[in-house]
């Protein structure tokens, strides 16, 4: 009986997931330029990468961007305070900026900056279910 409870013990403590970032998962973008995509967040060594998985139309309407797979949010690293440091690129314009990122429960706000990061463009992105 004791080697039976201690095998389950063994095997809860093995499949309980570890506790994932708060920035990792599926986020929607807000519409720039008539559409908006859904951008996956992921570890990328030790930082937070994310890349365009899917691209809809203005409408809803699903289409394949040339953009899919390209990286969104780019090494952004995480100062333990739901807040990241890194790059940002933004696809209308084919620019890469200092990017800022901030993650609260199923928001994030991901930040473009010039000027040193005094002069900043952002966006609202909601989690995916």
């Amino acid at each position: 009986m004791k080697r039976i409870l201690k095998t389950a013990i063994a095997l809860i403590a093995f499949a309980t997931p570890a506790l994932a970032d708060p920035a990792e998962g599926i986020w929607q973008t807000e519409v720039d330029d008539g559409a908006f995509a859904y951008v996956t967040i992921a570890p990328c060594g030790a930082a937070f990468c994310g890349a365009i998985s899917r691209t809809f139309r203005n409408g809803g309407e699903e289409y394949q961007s040339e953009n899919i797979g390209r990286q969104i949010v780019i090494d952004m690293v995480a100062a333990g305070d739901g807040t990241y440091k890194g790059q940002a690129w933004r696809p209308s314009n084919d620019k890469i900026y200092v990017g800022k990122m901030s993650v609260a429960g199923n928001a994030l706000v991901l930040k473009g900056c010039v000027a040193g990061g005094l002069i900043c463009i952002g966006q609202d992105w909601i989690r995916v279910p």
